[in-house]
Parts: structure tokens; sequence; C-alpha cells
């Protein structure tokens, strides 16, 4: 495997360096021009690919960089960010520079981009540790949750569904309908989806789900969804994310409360949620990388994830709703909306 001839370069005193300009200090560049090549063998170089900025997309990066710099690695790498600025085709492009460059390990943030690294690099020897898959199993980077492919493993950011909509009755207890918005291209969506109405089943709710295909469909998609239901319960969906601003004017318009999928959400404007940390998801991530360095294989290791989330709710939204928090959410973490996320809205 060309990544483990490095065994004969770990002792050399090197620079730990980053490529990073843009927005909250996460990315570099949005177009495939790498420059943290090392020409002259000494240096590992470590490509990191995220599909766009963020809030979760931005902590799983900086628990990524977090962990390579605890890592015995730290002084020993060059690490390359690119941004795909949510565009697969991008993301294409990024990938297939850092492997026609020999990288020595790409890790890729989100199911696109993971996709687009796995793509690129499956033919070659060179491992792709991706980031916040939700569903790898469904999105074809792994067999099982198990173990991971021959260079490709990492770690999924799957939701408990099962506490979210315990958390969403507590809040609710007469809800009856879950409106959901997703994307329908999106597998780690799809599959969600589907758990949702499985938990929801037998539980006298309904799950009203509205698909959309680009932002674009967003605001009639969020504004017809939001008539129909009691709430809206938002998934990992980077298209969705990316404009939850749109969702939450169209969802507030209709009285209807919006609970996220983590704390950058709830932050943001979402009543409350069963919050995954994104940035301890990108430290093991890291983790997972160093360990493929230190000579483990993907396909021996399993799918790492965070063991539980922790609830959070949005005090400001809960009183605009005439909400309660109740005594079963008495130890939740209490967050209010982003001064700026209020002034934009």
């Amino acid at each position: 495997m060309k990544n483990f001839r490095l065994k004969g370069i770990l002792g050399a005193a090197l620079a730990f360096t980053m490529a990073l300009t843009g927005c909250s200090g996460t990315t570099s560049s949005s177009t495939a021009d790498s420059t943290a090549s090392s020409d002259d063998g000494s240096k590992l170089n470590i490509g990191i690919i995220q599909f766009g900025t963020h809030p979760s997309l931005d902590n799983c990066y900086e628990g990524i960089i977090n962990g390579l710099e605890a890592s015995s690695y730290a002084d020993k790498i060059n690490i390359d960010t690119q941004n795909g600025a949510f565009d697969s085709a991008t993301c294409d492009s990024i990938a297939a520079t850092m492997v026609a460059k020999e990288y020595d390990m790409i890790f890729a943030i989100a199911t696109p981009a993971a996709l687009s690294a796995y793509s690129a690099a499956k033919d070659s020897d060179i491992p792709v540790i991706f980031c916040a898959v939700s569903d790898p199993v469904a999105a074809g980077l792994t067999e099982s949750y198990d173990a991971g492919l021959e260079y490709c493993n990492g770690t999924s950011d799957v939701l408990e569904l099962d506490k979210q909509v315990e958390l969403i009755k507590s809040l609710q207890p007469d809800v009856k309908k879950i409106g959901v918005l997703y994307t329908t291209t999106e597998a780690n969506s799809v599959s969600q989806l589907a758990t949702l109405k499985e938990v929801c089943s037998g539980q006298g709710i309904e799950v009203v789900d509205q698909g959309v295909s680009t932002a674009a469909d967003i605001p009639q998609a969020a504004a017809s969804l939001a008539g129909q239901v009691d709430c809206i319960n938002n998934f990992t969906d980077n298209n969705v994310v990316n404009n939850l601003s749109v969702l939450l004017e169209k969802a507030n318009a209709a009285g209807v409360p919006v609970y996220g999928s983590e704390i950058e959400q709830v932050k943001n404007g979402c009543i409350a949620s069963v919050s995954i940390d994104y940035v301890a998801l990108g430290v093991k991530t890291a983790e997972m990388g160093v360990k493929v360095l230190d000579g483990a294989k993907c396909s021996e290791m399993p799918v790492g994830k965070i063991s539980e989330g922790t609830p959070v709710v949005n005090t400001e939204v809960m009183e605009a709703f005439g909400i309660t928090l109740p005594e079963s959410l008495a130890d939740a973490e209490k967050v209010v909306t982003n001064s700026e996320t209020a002034e934009a809205e």
C-alpha cells in the first residue's frame, strides 16, 4: 500500500501546514487546484474535501483538525482543504486532482464529498475516511456498519429518530402529523425518512413528506408542507440545512415549529433537537484516519459513531410558540437564537 511507505519518514521533523482561507476558516478553495503536494516525499499529504459550508459541516472540519493536531502526525503532515460549494461535480474534480497527486489520505465531509472521493480513489490504494455520512451502507461506502471497504471507512451521523420523536411528543403531546422536507436524490435522507415512518408507525403519528430536487424547490415545498402538519422534523439533508432559513421562514409563517438534527440548527431557529456533537464526530473521524496511517485496515474497523445525542432546546423559540419546557427536559441544554440569524430573518 502506497500510504505505508511512510514508515521510513516518520522520524522527520516536519511542519504542520494548512491551506486555509475563506468562510469560517474551513476552506482553501472551491476548485480542484490543490497546493499541499510535496515533491521530496518527506511529508504526508492529507486532503480534506468539505461538501459545502454550513455549521454542521464546519464543526466536522474543526473536529478533524483538532484530532489530527492532537495526534502523533501533527508535525508530519501537510493538509490541503478544499470546499465543494455544494456541487458534486466540483467535489469530483477536487477528488480527481488529489488522487492524481497521490495524496496519502483523503478525508471527506458529508456523503456527496465522500462519494466523489471514493469514486476517484477506489482504483488506487489511497484511503478515504468519510465524516458525517448518515447511512454509509445505503450510499455504497460500506457493506455494513461492522466494517468498511478495503480503502474506505469513516463515521456516521445516523440520527436517533426514536428519541427525536419522544422529544417532539414531550413538547407537543397532541402531535398527529410530522412533516419532513428532504432531497430525493440524497440517499441518507431517503433512508432516514423510512426510519422515521417506522418509528412513528403505531404511535398514531403520520409522517407527511415533501421531496425537493434543488434549493429552488424549497420555498414552495416548505410553504406547502407547513400548511399540512403540526411540526416539521429536519434531517441532516445538506440541501435543506443549507437553506434552513427559508424553511424556518415558511414554517414560522404557518405557526409550525421546526425540529433540528443538531445544536447549530437549534441555535439558528429550530425549536429543539436530540443533538449530535459534530466536533466530537470530526475528532473520531481523525482518530480513525490516524489508525489507518498507523497500519490498521479500513476493512477491519467498524464505522464510527457518537454514542448518543444530547437534548437541546431553544428557549426563545419555545416562548414564541407558547410551549413550556416539560420536566422530562429539565436537564436539556438551553440555547437562544443566534443574533446574526435573527437579524437575517
